[in-house]
């Protein structure tokens, strides 16, 4: 995990981030897919260390989500050209599963940018462009 320090000095919000990062954590060698694996893994134990306060290993419920988020992912039909799940025409999640995937990301979406900010920039970025996408 990732250390930055964000402070707050004469009306401006500076982030330092470390000087050194790992090649794990740049990389974009990993598919599009793994990464997008990778986050909503992130994000459903953000979610279940706050919220379940559970310590390494998730709660049955969040284990349960997150296998199933990735056996929903790995039979993505649109493969590597995924949109985003909120901009995706087929919805594949069932109706309770996707509810409890969105509690997850309504509450470790906005807080990525401070836990892992690689991870939370990279996945803002992709929601931009695709919207930049779709207006043209």
């Amino acid at each position: 995990m990732i250390k930055i320090k964000i402070f707050y000095y004469k009306n401006i919000i500076y982030i330092s981030f470390p000087t050194i990062l790992s090649d794990s954590t740049l990389s974009t060698s990993k598919s599009r897919l793994e990464r997008e694996n990778t986050t909503i893994n992130t994000m459903i134990q953000m979610y279940c260390k706050k919220c379940h306060k559970a310590n390494e290993i998730l709660c049955q419920d969040c284990s349960d989500l997150f296998k199933y988020a990735e056996e929903r992912l790995r039979n993505c039909r649109f493969g590597e050209e995924k949109p985003t799940c909120d901009a995706c025409i087929v919805h594949c999640y069932k109706p309770d599963m996707r509810e409890k995937i969105r509690t997850v990301m309504r509450y470790a979406g906005p807080r990525m940018i401070y836990t892992h900010p690689i991870m939370g920039f990279r996945h803002l970025l992709k929601k931009t462009k695709k919207k930049d996408n779709s207006d043209e």
